[in-house]
């Protein structure tokens, strides 16, 4: 069985909730996931998140996409995480550029 490593999508996703100021929930969390994650992954990851501030490594089966349009928009989605990473990243340098001034 294929399996698919999302850990760095999954911190991507806690990275940009604590961006926002918003508590991560298993609800927020897969929301914002590109791909169905078990809940019981989420929530140990939240743990994990929260009493050490880092994200373990989770693998899930791969899913392959049923036509080219699905791997279109799995791309797409992809890009967009990648690009909402970028904003946050971004956004957290301004907040600490007007803290220092």
């Amino acid at each position: 069985m294929n399996t698919q490593n999302i850990t760095e999508e999954l911190h991507q996703v806690l990275s940009a909730l604590r961006a926002e100021g918003k508590e991560p929930s298993v609800a927020l969390v897969k929301a914002r996931m590109s791909v169905a994650v078990p809940m019981p992954a989420i929530i140990s990851t939240i743990k994990s998140w929260k009493a050490s501030n880092r994200v373990p490594k989770v693998e899930i089966a791969a899913q392959q996409p049923v036509n080219d349009s699905d791997a279109k928009i799995l791309q797409l989605e992809q890009q967009i995480l990648d690009l909402l990473q970028r904003v946050t990243s971004l956004e957290q340098q301004l907040k600490a550029n007007k803290e220092e001034k």
